[in-house]
């Protein structure tokens, strides 16, 4: 399931919408509730995010059918709909079940093939965007691939592509080797720099100095992580280096995790307000 315009990097200004991911994904999935507009701008506001910042995402999230209001009384409470459920569902198996290092390769690959007329450019557009999301690189033109057996079905279904396009699951043969796929295909030192600048933000002492408390500290290193994993080909670790920076950026990513978990729980249950739905 793909976020659309969600696919910025991690920095250390993440989009209110970004953020607001994250803390329905950690407090709102699974929980059937809705929460109170009013303690979602507590909330943000720990992160730096304005009373407007927040009621513009809120009402962006409804447009798209990821959030349903829901009044009591005077006030009004936000919770999920089954789309947003299964977007958050889709980033909490990546963060938690997938995870950054791929060592489960099976040394297969999907490849898809595509071929669209100029009065389709949008689609073609929305095909690539999906591609990337899923995992893909190009490996030449026309010819992308990524490794696994993945479910390209489900991936393009709403694009309606018909004949334009070919679906394949194949090995490497000689002369070609996976690893030359994977150079040919995915820019390994641009993945590995992201990891290394989340590193860089997460990994030094007192970081990050602009969070007040562990609420905010949680939802910001979550925020990081899922926007970092959502980017990662999860290329196989066989045909990456040694020192590949996702192993230490994984580990700091957990640790951080479980010591920001408990008092962030208990400061999101003093401040957060929730109707059952």
């Amino acid at each position: 399931m793909r976020l659309s315009d969600e696919d910025d990097q991690a920095a250390p200004a993440a989009r209110p919408q970004s953020l607001m991911f994250s803390f329905l994904g950690i407090y709102v999935l699974g929980r059937d509730v809705a929460v109170y507009s009013g303690s979602i701008i507590d909330v943000f506001a720990r992160l730096g995010v304005s009373e407007e910042a927040v009621r513009s995402t809120l009402a962006r999230m409804v447009k798209r059918n990821l959030l349903a209001r829901h009044r009591h009384g005077r006030k009004m409470y936000f919770g999920l709909t089954g789309h947003a459920a299964e977007v958050l569902e889709d980033g909490r198996r990546r963060v938690w079940e997938t995870g950054a290092v791929n060592r489960d390769w099976d040394g297969t690959w999907t490849l898809v093939g595509f071929s669209l007329p100029d009065s389709r450019r949008s689609t073609r557009h929305d095909l690539r965007s999906r591609l990337i999301w899923a995992g893909f690189g190009l490996l030449q033109s026309g010819l992308w691939i990524a490794p696994g057996t993945m479910d390209v079905a489900a991936i393009l279904a709403p694009l309606d592509l018909g004949d334009h396009v070919t679906v394949l699951t194949a090995r490497s043969a000689k002369p070609t080797e996976s690893a030359d796929l994977v150079r040919k295909a995915f820019d390994t030192e641009e993945i590995a720099q992201r990891y290394r600048a989340f590193l860089g933000r997460w990994a030094t002492p007192g970081s990050p100095p602009s969070a007040p408390d562990d609420l905010a500290r949680q939802l910001l290193l979550h925020t990081d992580w899922l926007q970092l994993v959502r980017r990662d080909p999860h290329l196989p670790a066989e045909h990456l280096p040694e020192d590949w920076p996702a192993i230490r950026a994984e580990l700091v990513f957990h640790t951080l995790a479980r010591e920001y978990e408990p008092r962030a729980n208990t400061l999101a249950t003093t401040v957060l307000d929730e109707l059952p739905l």
